[in-house]
């Protein structure tokens, strides 16, 4: 029972901060780091534990039991959430000792701290959960927290809209997660991981009719529909095409949130969830084709935008979109592992470099824009050779961890078939162009002239301590945790999957030497580009107009979406307002107070005042009834 303090700790420092932030203020750090740092702690006895083999089961709390219906609230511990338990609360644990210097001074200091206290409680619970109801209402918790951070500065419009956009695109992944969770409900009347697991090879050969209702006959496999339905969530969870629109403008939030959520912890929950339904997707190679394709897509399309961005946030961030595309296609080919493998070490330097944009934006008076920095590297030693260290680690260099776990993917995709080999020629292609854009951002950040406002200039320096040891820490396992033996690690997790027989042999060296090289190649590119040539980018900026403009606005996706959904939707609801709203709901309301008015005017004629009048019509009222009473 030990180990339920792993997510409980930070429910407690969430709970004493919402109730007594207005106290405690700028001393809220001593709440919620010492719970969040206990966490990991325990968390890391957690993985040595189950480093042996074991399994642990926690079982919290029963809600409801109602004949197959049993709504229960339990913690399971193996090694795929070891290693989830590792990476949430270990960058938890950074971030929350960066925010201490980052967020210095901030009105919302003690809210901020509960917020994220809340979100560590709630990613905690969802990798912990032992049953699909607790993953996801812990799913949807993760997608609250979310839509606080990036409005914590709520004051802002845009922050504002970002919030609303995350929270609005996630809710269409998640309308097919509850479909998905439905359908197996129906299939095998539990929820429970350990119900259903045993049971999916007896019911191997379960098809759907799904144009039935309509008197055709289209027969697809359940766990087909279960692994669409349910990859659904995880799309717009891990920002996949085409639900990726929601994170870049995420970056509205603080920085550190960008680290913990945007990074790290909640956008991996997607490829952390299909992990863990491995035995639902080994038995559908539809399913599987879609999200390896998926993950493919995405990849290379954030990787292309990351190219033209100018915001330094925003460049991480498709960098982000791009990394989990690879995570996700690994998935897709049934390399579980090597996806996992990814996971891992991404989130130790994304969410470096993070923070150390972080660093840069602090240093510059909150300046993003990257054409107005440049000659920062004397300026900024720490955060400069830290975030080298992390763009090494993105662009795969030899012997980082990125090296290590990208160059796995690749390898593993080559040797799952013909469509892995057609995959990897694109995973090859991004990790040159993810080279390229990650020293792209460090020559222009750090190198050249300096562009940066002469009122500022002169008051350029590292930020506290605070700030800085978190880059340190990270940077450092930037480069170990690729020498962690994580795929071999998770191998028993998923000995059903395609990787477990798989020899690499010789393509697995050419693949890996082919990789490095386009890493190499990239960096070399963004040198001879950015360095050597600094006008070299608008010279071809101009040659390639369309080409440019297409990148620098995200491949217009959001004014497609803007086209297709939102300004039909907004002249339907006008015209809804108008025709039903205005002319039948208030014009009935309306219309009831004009008759009682005009009824009103009436009796106002009637009651004249005049005794002879009301005798009168007393006296012709029993006529009247006489009248009707005799004939």
């Amino acid at each position: 029972m030990l180990y339920a303090l792993i997510p409980l700790l930070p429910l407690a420092a969430f709970l004493v901060l919402g109730l007594a932030g207005s106290q405690v203020k700028d001393k809220s750090h001593v709440i919620a780091v010492p719970a969040v740092l206990l966490s990991f702690v325990l968390a890391l006895a957690a993985f040595i534990e189950v480093a042996s083999g074991s399994v642990i089961s926690i079982p919290l709390y029963t809600w409801l039991t109602s004949g197959h219906l049993d709504i229960h609230i339990g913690l399971y511990i193996d090694r795929l959430t070891a290693v989830m338990l590792l990476l949430v609360t270990g960058v938890s644990s950074l971030v929350h000792i960066y925010t201490i210097g980052y967020m210095h001074g901030e009105p919302g200091y003690a809210r901020f701290f509960s917020y994220i206290a809340l979100f560590t409680f709630s990613m905690l619970m969802l990798v912990l959960a032992d049953n699909l109801l607790q993953l996801f209402v812990f799913w949807e918790a993760v997608g609250l927290c979310s839509y606080l951070l990036i409005g914590h500065w709520y004051e802002r419009a845009s922050a504002c809209a970002a919030a609303t956009k995350a929270f609005l695109v996630n809710r269409v992944g998640d309308f097919g997660f509850l479909l998905g969770l439905l359908l197996v409900w129906y299939q095998f009347a539990s929820l429970n991981y350990l119900d259903i697991f045993p049971a999916l090879h007896e019911t191997t050969d379960v098809t759907m009719n799904l144009l039935g209702p309509f008197g055709g006959t289209w027969e697809v496999s359940v766990f087909t529909l279960i692994g669409l339905l349910l990859f659904t969530g995880a799309v717009g969870k891990s920002a996949q095409v085409p639900l990726h629109v929601w994170l870049p403008d995420a970056m509205e939030g603080p920085t550190p949130i960008s680290a913990l959520i945007h990074a790290a912890t909640m956008v991996t929950a997607g490829v952390f969830m299909v992990a863990r339904l491995a035995p639902i997707y080994n038995l559908s190679p539809t399913a599987m084709s879609v999200v390896a394709v998926t993950g493919a897509v995405t990849m290379v399309l954030g990787a292309t935008i990351a190219l033209t961005q100018t915001d330094i946030k925003r460049v991480v961030a498709y960098s982000t979109v791009s990394q989990l595309g690879y995570m996700v296609m690994a998935c897709g080919l049934g390399a579980y592992a090597s996806g996992m493998y990814h996971l891992l070490t991404h989130g130790a330097f994304k969410a470096l470099l993070f923070l150390g944009c972080g660093s840069v934006i602090i240093a510059l008076h909150h300046e993003q824009d990257m054409r107005h920095m440049g000659g920062l590297k004397d300026k900024l030693p720490i955060t400069y050779w830290t975030f080298v260290i992390g763009s090494l680690a993105l662009a795969g260099f030899p012997l980082t961890a990125g090296f290590f776990s990208k160059d796995e993917i690749l390898v593993s995709a080559w040797s799952s078939g013909t469509l892995g080999q057609v995959l990897t020629i694109f995973g090859l292609l991004t990790a040159l162009l993810t080279a390229f854009y990650s020293f792209r951002l460090v020559f222009v950040t750090f190198w050249g002239d300096s562009h940066v406002d002469p009122h500022h200039a002169d008051h350029i320096h590292e930020p506290s301590r605070t700030m800085t040891t978190p880059l340190l820490i990270l940077a450092f396992f930037s480069i170990l945790t690729g020498y962690l033996g994580i795929p071999s690690f998770l191998e028993p997790i998923f000995s059903t999957g395609h990787e477990a027989a798989v020899d690499h042999g010789a393509a697995g060296i050419v693949i890996m030497i082919v990789a490095t090289s386009m890493g190499l190649i990239g960096i070399a590119a963004a040198y001879y580009v950015y360095v050597l040539n600094p006008q070299l980018p608008e010279r071809l900026a101009q040659q390639w107009t369309s080409l440019y403009r297409a990148s620098l606005n995200k491949w217009y996706v959001d004014e497609a979406y803007d086209r297709l959904f939102v300004q039909p939707t907004l002249t339907a609801a006008s015209a809804l307002w108008r025709r039903v709203d205005v002319a039948v709901i208030d014009g009935a309301v309306n219309g009831v107070a004009r008759t009682i008015t005009w009824g009103g005017w009436i009796l106002r004629l009637i009651q004249s005042g005049q005794t002879q009048h009301y005798a009168l019509a007393m006296a012709m009222g029993l006529v009247i009834i006489t009248a009707y009473l005799l004939f």
